[in-house]
């Protein structure tokens, strides 16, 4: 039987996390978020909704493992910088991330209004991700994606 769940959503419907769920002294504040595929039952790949204020970065500079990973802009400009340098996103461009290439990205909003962009990417098993500029990476262990420092020692979690 299949699920009654209508196939379109508002956007707007589905509730927005805010900031990163990176451990101290990396976690990133001004970023919302909204997990469209995930609302919309999609299993093989995920698609967000994201809204940059001016001044915020997508997340730490990373790149996937095993994930391809796809950005278009929808709407204000967006700083992409990669070892390749800062190139200029606008509205109705679009930049894609392989798999395995260890060349990390982040966006970063320095204009004057919030930007907006679809960000997709594929839910590959086993995916990992490293972060070049920082003492971090986001790891398996025992089946639980686990942030590490660069020698494998996980971070503590916090307690609530």
């Amino acid at each position: 039987m299949r699920d009654s769940k209508p196939p379109a959503l508002d956007p707007a419907a589905v509730a927005a996390v805010t900031g990163s769920d990176h451990p101290a002294p990396f976690t990133l504040a001004g970023r919302e978020k909204r997990a469209l595929g995930e609302a919309l039952g999609l299993k093989n790949f995920g698609v967000n909704l994201v809204r940059l204020p001016p001044g915020a970065p997508s997340t730490q500079r990373h790149w996937h493992t095993r994930q391809d990973e796809f950005v278009y802009v929808l709407k204000g400009e967006l700083t992409l910088i990669t070892e390749g340098g800062a190139q200029t996103l606008t509205a109705g461009m679009a930049a894609g991330f392989p798999a395995g290439v260890p060349d990390g990205h982040v966006l970063v909003n320095h204009g004057g209004c919030d930007a907006v962009y679809l960000e997709v990417g594929d839910r590959t098993p086993g995916d990992e991700v490293d972060y070049p500029d920082i003492d971090l990476a986001l790891r398996r262990i025992d089946g639980e994606k686990r942030y590490v420092h660069r020698d494998g020692t996980p971070y503590l979690r916090e307690s609530s």
